[in-house]
């Protein structure tokens, strides 16, 4: 007889694909299970925000997390510039490959207003790791991971997919969501327009 997986002991650990991170689940008849419907959630229409497109940023839940540098932050003290949240993990190499091109972003353009924040759903020293050996030149938040994926959930990734990253424009709107790694010609696309 199989044994059946209890969802409180799934793992956080990621089952990679090409394109983005999905939390790893158990070979076992529940965790086929899981798989398939979440599956079937990837397959069916993305309506990831917590309020539509269009909606404020101030108004969306709001947090206050440590920073790798020690300094506790809140979304508010980026009011006025275009904030790109990206949500990763240690664990997740989709989330690494993208980070390398946000460095390179945020060198070339917060001189003109590009703010990215980094939301770390890992252990500080993991977080800690993989920017010191990408050379994170943005502010990474300590999430953690049990505060981490409720803050996720909250701005819309209801999926728990890793990378995702939610674009506010100057005067807060949340102007748009992207699951899975971020590429140049999206961010040309989506970011630039907005200096």
């Amino acid at each position: 007889m199989a044994e059946q997986a209890d969802p409180a002991r799934l793992s956080r650990r990621s089952e990679v694909d090409a394109r983005q991170c999905t939390p790893r689940l158990l070979h076992s008849t529940a965790g086929g299970v899981i798989r398939g419907l979440l599956l079937l959630a990837l397959m069916t229409p993305l309506y990831t925000l917590a309020g539509p497109v269009g909606s404020s940023a101030w108004e969306m839940p709001t947090f206050r997390l440590k920073a790798l540098d020690g300094t506790a932050h809140q979304l508010d003290e980026w009011r006025g510039k275009v904030i790109m949240l990206n949500f990763w993990a240690s664990w997740c190499p989709p989330c690494q490959y993208e980070i390398r091109d946000f460095v390179g972003y945020q060198e070339k353009y917060g001189g003109r207003g590009l703010q990215i924040v980094g939301i770390g759903i890992d252990s500080e020293r993991k977080l800690r790791n993989v920017a010191r050996t990408l050379g994170i030149n943005y502010p990474t938040l300590v999430a953690g991971e049990d505060e981490g994926w409720k803050v996720l959930k909250q701005w819309g990734d209801r999926r728990g997919v890793l990378p995702y990253t939610v674009l506010i424009a100057r005067d807060g709107r949340l102007v748009y969501t992207h699951l899975g790694p971020l590429d140049q010609a999206t961010f040309e696309e989506q970011v630039l327009p907005l200096f």
